[in-house]
């Protein structure tokens, strides 16, 4: 054995982990992604009517069509289908009211994009922990960080040691469990927060039987290739307000004034908006959403009856209030274990199960490494501790 190769500490034996992933997944499976698509006639039908009628780019039905069914699954009064999560985020929060150089409360422990959307608008990320519960922010932990590094001013809420404005924050369904959000509304209502519910992992998630993405000002979606439902990339931002959707929409088909002919732009907008092709896909998917939900909570379950009894790790589970659409399958190391995380990484993909630890988080990065942060605990015990599994439905069987 190579002196590099990870090895694991008495007690945790990366191939019985192996062996019991093995045992969650269907008979046969010898190689499994993390998170993959299937399609059905559904979604080709719907593809291929856009091909047959020439409407492939965002000014087709089946962008309607999607958004208005998006809407309704997610308890809103509209959604504003665009190209990807990460503009989502970007536009939501300049329409929100967040000006350049503010600062925006982002968990430290999130994908990339949470970030560089907050960056893409202007802003500031201001990083802060998470919650061992939930895996999103820790609201007793922020609570705490505000009134310490931060006071209240005319004008709003601000850093003491940067002198500048707070003025949102971006909550994270981390792996579509939803974040304790009472209190975290609570408590940006306290310091006049926008709250933009990043719900790009969440879609049929939902919080004390409420749907994730109907839970703040507005929220934003994710259909990446490897989302419970996918556009092949895409996004959508969700709102009850009708202004807002207005103004949202207007922004992000560069800002065109309506008219039969002529190409009149009262602003600089974006290209933003999803074509009618990608809609089309989604559309077929979120019409099996149902379906795809709960076959995920039964491949949840297995993994749960698999690990069962085994020292040393555990499926995550999350906390009653929370109904979770399971996206990404977590088991979690135990702190005495945490230290051989590459070594079941290493055991895992050798023999073709794909896994993977959570992201870096934020503060690790080059980028973003002297950018404002609260003391960070469970974030950097959490990121040494968290592997995902093959989560796709169709591993249920």
């Amino acid at each position: 054995m190579s002196a590099l190769a990870p090895t694991a500490e008495p007690g945790l034996d990366p191939q019985e982990i192996v062996t019991r992933i093995r045992a969650a997944l269907p008979a046969g499976e010898e190689r499994a992604a993390l998170h993959e698509p299937r399609f059905g006639a559904r979604e080709r039908a719907y593809v291929n009517d856009c091909i047959d009628t020439n409407w492939v780019s965002y000014a087709g039905a089946y962008v309607d069509r999607f958004e208005q069914a998006l809407a309704v699954r997610s308890g809103v009064a509209h959604a504003v289908a665009v190209v990807s999560g990460t503009v989502a985020i970007q536009v939501a929060l300049q329409v929100a009211g967040v000006k350049p150089g503010e600062e925006v409360l982002v968990p430290a422990l999130t994908f990339v994009a949470s970030a560089n959307a907050v960056v893409h608008a202007g802003a500031i990320p201001h990083f802060v922990d998470a919650d061992a519960q939930t895996l999103g922010i820790g609201v007793p932990a922020l609570e705490r960080h505000l009134a310490e590094a931060c006071e209240v001013r005319p004008g709003g809420l601000f850093n003491k040691a940067t002198g500048r404005r707070i003025s949102a924050i971006l909550p994270v369904h981390i792996f579509g469990h939803p974040v304790d959000m009472d209190p975290l509304l609570a408590l940006a209502a306290r310091y006049g927060l926008i709250v933009i519910e990043d719900a790009t992992e969440a879609l049929g998630s939902r919080y004390k039987d409420r749907p994730c993405g109907a839970l703040a000002q507005a929220a934003v979606l994710s259909f990446n290739g490897n989302k419970i439902v996918t556009t092949g990339g895409g996004g959508a931002i969700l709102t009850n307000d009708a202004a807002l959707a207005k103004r949202l929409r207007h922004l992000t088909t560069t800002a065109k004034m309506p008219h039969r002919w002529a190409f009149i732009h009262d602003e600089v907008g974006y290209n933003f908006r999803l074509p009618n092709l990608n809609a089309a896909l989604g559309l077929g998917q979120l019409e099996r959403l149902d379906e795809m939900l709960v076959a995920k909570r039964r491949l949840w379950s297995r993994y749960r009856e698999a690990f069962s009894g085994l020292a040393g790790v555990e499926v995550f589970v999350p906390p009653a209030f929370a109904d979770s659409n399971h996206w990404l399958v977590a088991l979690m190391l135990s702190e005495e274990n945490k230290d051989q995380l590459e070594a079941v990484l290493t055991a895992t993909n050798d023999t073709g199960i794909m896994t993977r630890p959570v992201w870096t988080p934020m503060h690790r990065l080059a980028m973003y490494a002297d950018h404002p942060r609260a003391d960070l605990p469970v974030t950097e015990t959490l990121a040494r501790r968290i592997i995902n599994v093959p989560s796709s439905p169709f591993l249920a069987g």
